[in-house]
C-alpha cells in the first residue's frame, strides 16, 4: 500500500468516527432519542391517571345530579348537616361537680 492510500483510509476512519459520535451524541441523536422515549412512557402513566381520575368524577357528578342518598351522604359527612328528624347529642362538664 502506498502513503496516499493509507492517508485516505485513515482519513475515512476518523470521519466515520466523528459521524458515529454526532448520530450518537448530537442534538437528535441516540441518546436525545431515548430521552424522549422515557419522557413519553411518563406522560403516557400521567395521562392514564388522569383517565382513571375524570371516569371518577364522572361517576360523582352522575352520583350527584341523581342519587338523593348519596347527597344526603355527602351533607351529613363532609359538610357536617343533619337530619330533619336526627337528635343531637351533646355531653357538657359540670364545672360545680368537679368534672
Amino acid at each position: 500500500m502506498n502513503l496516499n492510500r493509507k492517508w485516505l483510509i485513515a482519513a475515512a476512519a476518523v470521519i466515520l468516527f466523528n459521524l458515529m459520535l454526532v448520530i450518537v451524541f448530537g442534538d437528535n441523536g441516540l441518546v436525545e432519542l431515548s430521552r424522549m422515549r422515557e419522557r413519553q412512557r411518563h406522560l403516557a402513566a400521567g395521562n392514564e391517571t388522569l383517565a382513571r381520575e375524570n371516569v371518577s368524577l364522572y361517576r360523582i357528578i352522575g352520583r350527584l345530579k341523581n342519587d338523593p342518598v348519596y347527597i344526603e351522604s355527602v351533607a351529613r359527612h363532609e359538610l357536617g348537616m343533619i337530619g330533619k328528624d336526627d337528635f343531637i347529642l351533646s355531653r357538657t362538664t359540670d364545672k360545680r361537680a368537679g368534672k
